[in-house]
């Protein structure tokens, strides 16, 4: 495959020859997994992956660890000048708990990495190409040099390619070139080492199709196209953070300065309250301080977030929802509006047509989907005379102004192309009508592609048997299609149209489309072959001879009914968005229920009318549009956002890209979409279908939902780790709190103990909370106000109050364990100090349920979350270790509990859970009095 020329300046048949590939067939399967492994993947290079041991090392780059590594140091240094243990514990249980957070945050973000390669895996992107003479879709990254590329209306270009095929194609290379405008193409050799921007017969890996159709072979990949050369383009992207991730830092931020403000007052308290004689004395205050504020930090939140969105991320893709950007997953949570396409997302897209109706009558036809089985009738007898004449012509004509392939693999019948175009040869293929055998006499010389904005189709062939003639052969919208007509067929001739035949036609259109039909008009007309020119534009789209409508249905889905009353019920409004009629429109709506019966339905037309204010005030009532452009879509998305709507739109088209940006929330169609919908869009359906949008929100409800009972229960714990050991150094003495033998300074906990805690109750619960399964609640909420943070002020409240009842209970049991103080009891230090231990971390235990809602009875499906219970089991079971297990006494300075103990620190641990539950319970009642005062 070595070229002596570059491949603009070779001919087709030199590219041909140059690649050794076929022009029809492309290459064979296993001569494109011979290139693959000789080429290597279609990607351009990357940088170099962050080496595991720099990973790890990244945890200890926390300014907090770093200060307790000092400690740890100088805690070291002490103990081989004083020599007072046999080992240095402190030093040891220090550093072995910061050892043990940097393994579990380095498996956390491994995890996350993996995850969120997983599902850039799940939304990469796609290439059609030719291989052994079948139409299929690959990932891009496994074109090869050599490959033939089907490229379409809104495909992004997989790789450098030397076309061989053009119809009308024209595609946008900005990003490559700066040219600013759509670059039309053709096939013809460019002489020279003309500038890219000149390279007409070229197609470039990156840029879009933003016109037309073509084929072309491809002669680079990866690092070997031109986007390739250009050193860092494309090559790096930065990841943004999403506003959650921001105001999750700017809460670890403010959190952190408080409690180091704290821990600064708490070592002040210590030192001007207790007599400190000794370097060793001043080294454990220093270490006390800083286990406090590390233990007091959720250091681990940001890695716990990113897990928990990439897991939800990924339930959602089994859901049919890619997320392309994790900031569309708060917004998820706020949608009020979901603006929805209809064909193929409110419907199956899988266009049966079920009548004919020319000049001569109607003829139905049996059958569903892609299958060509089928009866064609009229008046329920077998098609005759001119009815089927008409209709043969009708269908032969719908047959060659196509694009689509019906195919047959395994036995299942399916479409590669457009569902509508595909029905007609379905229906075709009903009446005994063969494609190769029209093909071959009806060769395809040109075609005016389809348009949003023209809503019609033409294409130009010759015809062999007559070759003075060409046929051109037309499809589109009846209306638009009607006013381009003169005559109509009847029978075998062409009669003029008149105005009242056309009034006929146009009752027709609108009875079908009563049926909830879709109707589709078929003309053609002749031309002289000389009167055809090398450019093929619209111009020759006029003077046809009308030859009928055709009305196809496009079923709603099963479970599309379902999920538009699930949104209703959200609190979410549905809209749907159309380019069918408006009553096809009002047939569908009103079935699934978006509108009413005879609810309203404005077209495309009325829209035109409409003034900024007038848009913005209908886009308030109005939930059906038909007959709409992409342009309309954008109108409409710009109104609902202007009146303070969260808005979702879903597009598949180029066009529809501006929408699909603009929106809150871009849905782009995974099998219909193009590639630059899809490149525009937050979110991508697998499936094309609405029921995965409402899944997508529940979804993204649910992990928001998540964010904030895991950051409930971090904030409320720690707060309550703070709070004991503040209020503890402060109350030493009422509280009957004195120094052990042989240690300097006073205080409730020990610095290992502290960073225990944090150690055995942060990381496997707040995970746990981070996949609690949603709640039935969760789609009978409103959405939530996209003003409202992660946290707001009443969760706030009851962050502080469960933490002040953790601090006082714990507290309680040490005292009630030691002698003197407010309760008295016999008692040691040590005994004393690991009750008080074990109550903090079995209060926190308690408080994981507590933690699912601010709302609602932490035993309300309380069984739900089997991995929640597993983190509690295992948490549990490493305190019990502590307090039992001889070396870890050691290091812990623990003693052994009885059961009885265990049992005392469990019912105070257990007050948590009653005393929210009273809290809640008074929420539930002032929440209900403001609903009621609401209601009347």
């Amino acid at each position: 495959m070595t070229q002596t020329t570059q491949p603009h300046q070779q001919s087709i048949d030199e590219v041909v020859a140059a690649m050794k590939t076929d022009p029809r067939a492309g290459l064979s399967e296993s001569e494109a997994r011979a290139r693959l492994e000789q080429f290597g993947r279609n990607e351009l290079k990357s940088a170099p992956p962050v080496p595991a041991w720099r990973k790890f090392l990244a945890q200890f780059q926390s300014p907090l660890v770093i200060l307790l590594l000092i400690a740890t140091l100088i805690s070291f240094i002490v103990w081989l000048l004083e020599r007072d243990n046999g080992l240095p514990y402190e030093a040891i249980a220090i550093f072995a708990i910061v050892l043990l957070n940097a393994i579990l945050g380095f498996i956390q973000e491994e995890r996350a990495e993996k995850s969120v390669a997983a599902l850039m895996a799940m939304s990469a992107a796609t290439a059609a190409v030719i291989r052994d003479g079948q139409l299929q879709r690959i990932p891009a990254a496994e074109v090869v040099p050599g490959d033939l590329l089907q490229l379409e209306e809104g495909d992004t270009i997989a790789a450098d390619a030397r076309l061989t095929e053009v119809h009308s194609l024209q595609a946008a290379e900005a990003a490559l070139t700066g040219e600013s405008l759509p670059v039309s193409k053709n096939s013809e050799p460019v002489a020279g080492d003309a500038p890219l921007g000149d390279r007409r017969n070229m197609v470039f890996n990156g840029s879009a199709v933003t016109y037309g159709r073509g084929r072309a072979i491809v002669t680079g990949t990866g690092m070997q196209t031109e986007v390739g050369k250009i050193a860092g383009l494309l090559q790096e992207t930065k990841e943004e953070p999403t506003p959650l991730q921001i105001e999750i830092e700017k809460v670890s931020k403010v959190l952190g300065i408080a409690v180091i403000i704290i821990a600064i007052i708490v070592i002040g308290a210590v030192l001007l309250t207790q007599s400190i004689h000794s370097v060793s004395a001043l080294v454990e205050a220093l270490i006390f301080g800083v286990s406090l504020a590390v233990a007091a930090v959720p250091e681990g939140l940001a890695t716990i977030l990113t897990i928990v969105l990439a897991m939800g991320v990924q339930r959602m893709a089994r859901r049919n929802a890619i997320m392309r950007k994790l900031s569309a997953v708060e917004t998820l949570g706020s949608a009020n509006v979901i603006c929805t396409d209809k064909t193929g997302t409110l419907t199956k897209n899988e266009m049966t047509v079920r009548s004919v109706i020319t000049a001569s009558g109607r003829a139905d036809f049996s059958g569903i989907g892609y299958e060509p089985k089928g009866d064609v009738l009229h008046n329920g007898q077998p098609l005759g005379g001119d009815v089927r004449v008409e209709v043969v012509h009708l269908l032969r004509a719908a047959m060659l102004a196509n694009n689509s392939e019906l195919q047959q693999r395994e036995g299942r019948w399916s479409i590669q192309g457009d569902p509508t175009e595909g029905a007609l040869k379905v229906a075709s293929a009903k009446l005994g009508l063969h494609e190769d055998t029209l093909e071959s006499r009806f060769e395809r010389m040109a075609e005016v592609p389809f348009s949003s904005e023209r809503k019609m189709m033409s294409t130009v062939h010759d015809d062999a048997e007559k070759t003075e003639r060409v046929m051109i052969f037309a499809k589109g919208a009846p209306d638009v299609l009607l006013s381009r007509c003169s005559h109509e067929r009847v029978g075998e001739d062409a009669v003029p149209l008149t105005e009242a035949r056309r009034a006929e036609i146009l009752a027709s259109v609108n009875q079908m489309a009563s049926e909830a039909l879709r109707t589709l008009g078929i003309a053609y007309r002749t031309e002289l072959h000389e009167n055809i020119g090398p450019e093929v534009n619209e111009n020759i789209e006029h003077d046809f001879v009308f030859f009928g409508l055709i009305g196809m249905i496009d079923p709603p889905r099963p479970e599309a009914k379902d999920a538009v009353k699930l949104a209703h019920e959200a609190g979410i409004r549905v809209i749907m968005i159309t380019g069918d009629h408006p009553l096809t429109a009002q047939a569908i709506a009103g079935e699934l229920g978006i509108i009413g019966k005879g609810g309203r339905v404005v077209a495309g037309p009325e829209l035109n009318t409409f003034d900024e204010a007038k848009l913005r005030e209908v886009v308030n009532d109005v939930s059906c549009y038909a007959r709409v452009s992409p342009e309309h879509k954008l109108k409409i998305v710009q109104a609902l956002k202007k009146n303070g709507n969260v808005a979702a739109m879903t597009g598949d088209g180029v066009n529809d890209a501006p929408a699909l940006k603009t929106a809150d929330i871009g849905v782009a169609m995974g099998i219909t979409g193009t590639d630059v919908s899809k490149e525009a869009a937050d979110m991508v359906l697998t499936d094309d279908n609405f029921a995965s949008i409402v899944a997508a929100v529940e979804e993204g409800r649910g992990i928001f939902s998540n964010i904030r009972k895991f950051l409930r229960y971090l904030l409320s714990s720690n707060i309550g780790e703070v709070l004991t050991m503040f209020f503890g150094v402060m109350f030493a003495g009422a509280l009957g709190l004195r120094a052990g033998e042989g240690e300097l300074l006073v205080l409730p906990l020990l610095a290992t103990q502290i960073l225990w805690i944090n150690l055995a109750t942060d990381a496997a619960p707040a995970l746990a909370l981070g996949i609690d399964p949603a709640g039935r609640y969760i789609m009978h909420q409103k959405p939530r106000l996209r003003s409202q943070g992660v946290i707001d002020r009443e969760m706030w409240f009851g962050i502080f109050f469960v933490g002040a009842v953790m601090a006082a209970g714990t507290l309680f049991v040490m005292d009630m364990s030691l002698p003197g103080g407010f309760v008295g009891n016999a008692g040691e230090l040590r005994h004393a100090r690991t009750m008080a231990f074990t109550t903090l971390v079995m209060y926190q235990l308690f408080n994981v349920f507590n933690a699912r809602s601010d709302e609602r009875s932490a035993f309300s499906e309380m069984f739900t979350n089997k991995w929640l219970w597993f983190a509690v089991a295992l948490s549990l079971l490493m305190q019990i270790a502590v307090v039992h297990v001889p070396f870890l006494q050691t290091a812990f300075s623990t003693t052994s509990l009885s059961f009885e103990n265990w049992l005392t620190c469990a019912a105070v641990a257990s007050s948590v859970i009653f005393a929210r539950e009273i809290f809640k319970l008074f929420v539930r009642a002032i929440r209900k009095s403001k609903m009621q005062v609401a209601v009347g």
